[in-house]
């Protein structure tokens, strides 16, 4: 709770994944990938209800294991590769409506901690904003991104401004990193994403914004785990 206001957090974790069998459940560092996010959400001074949304019974058992609760299986139709990702979300508020905030918390984001969970509440707070979502700093410069046209040549992406030439006359850009999405539930029922033109950032550093998307990003986060 903040400043009076109850939040419900929320961690989907549908279990047809694709790329990693089992991803939301497989073994990180000793524990099912899932229970980072719940540990996490249970260290957080903010939240007043954690849930588990998924659609797989040994997702179900798993989470309950480490003492999240799980008050429904999801319908199998909002479970599908082509379900748009806040559909389980507002299927879940349909349960739970009597929270001011929402926050979805994706288990893909094991390194997120506490503190990010508790930052993004309370700048959206802070800001009397409806959303604040995590953000990381691009690696990517989208100054040096060209495409190829149908002459074989190189075009920049954007074509309005000369092409700097040093990273530090670059503009600095920013990118989802999947860990954490705080939103004022009574829009965002209205609005059907956390993505709007009033959208705030809670900028996180890149040694915690690894979203596991294949086999790389997993060994990659193992190797971050050690060096902890």
């Amino acid at each position: 709770m903040i400043n009076g206001k109850k939040i419900l957090a929320i961690i989907p974790a549908r279990g047809g994944s694709k790329g990693i069998p089992k991803k939301n459940i497989k073994p990180l560092k000793g524990k099912p990938l899932i229970a980072w996010t719940i540990e996490e959400a249970k260290k957080s001074r903010f939240l007043d209800k954690m849930i588990v949304s998924t659609d797989d019974e040994e997702i179900m058992n798993v989470a309950k294991e480490w003492e999240a609760e799980v008050p429904f299986l999801r319908p199998s139709e909002l479970a599908k590769d082509e379900t748009p990702g806040i559909a389980p979300v507002l299927h879940a508020l349909e349960y739970f409506s009597d929270y001011e905030y929402v926050v979805v918390l994706q288990p893909t984001s094991p390194l997120r901690i506490a503190e990010d969970i508790d930052q993004a509440i309370y700048l959206c707070e802070k800001n009397k904003s409806n959303f604040c979502v995590s953000v990381v700093e691009s690696k990517i410069i989208p100054d040096w991104m060209f495409r190829i046209n149908n002459r074989g040549i190189l075009e920049p992406l954007n074509s309005n401004r000369e092409i700097p030439y040093q990273r530090q006359k670059t503009i600095k850009t920013y990118v989802l990193n999947g860990a954490v999405y705080v939103g004022r539930t009574e829009t965002l029922v209205k609005t059907h994403s956390f993505l709007t033109p009033e959208t705030i950032p809670y900028i996180m550093p890149s040694n915690r914004s690894i979203d596991i998307d294949d086999m790389d990003d997993f060994l990659y986060c193992e190797y971050l785990l050690e060096k902890r």
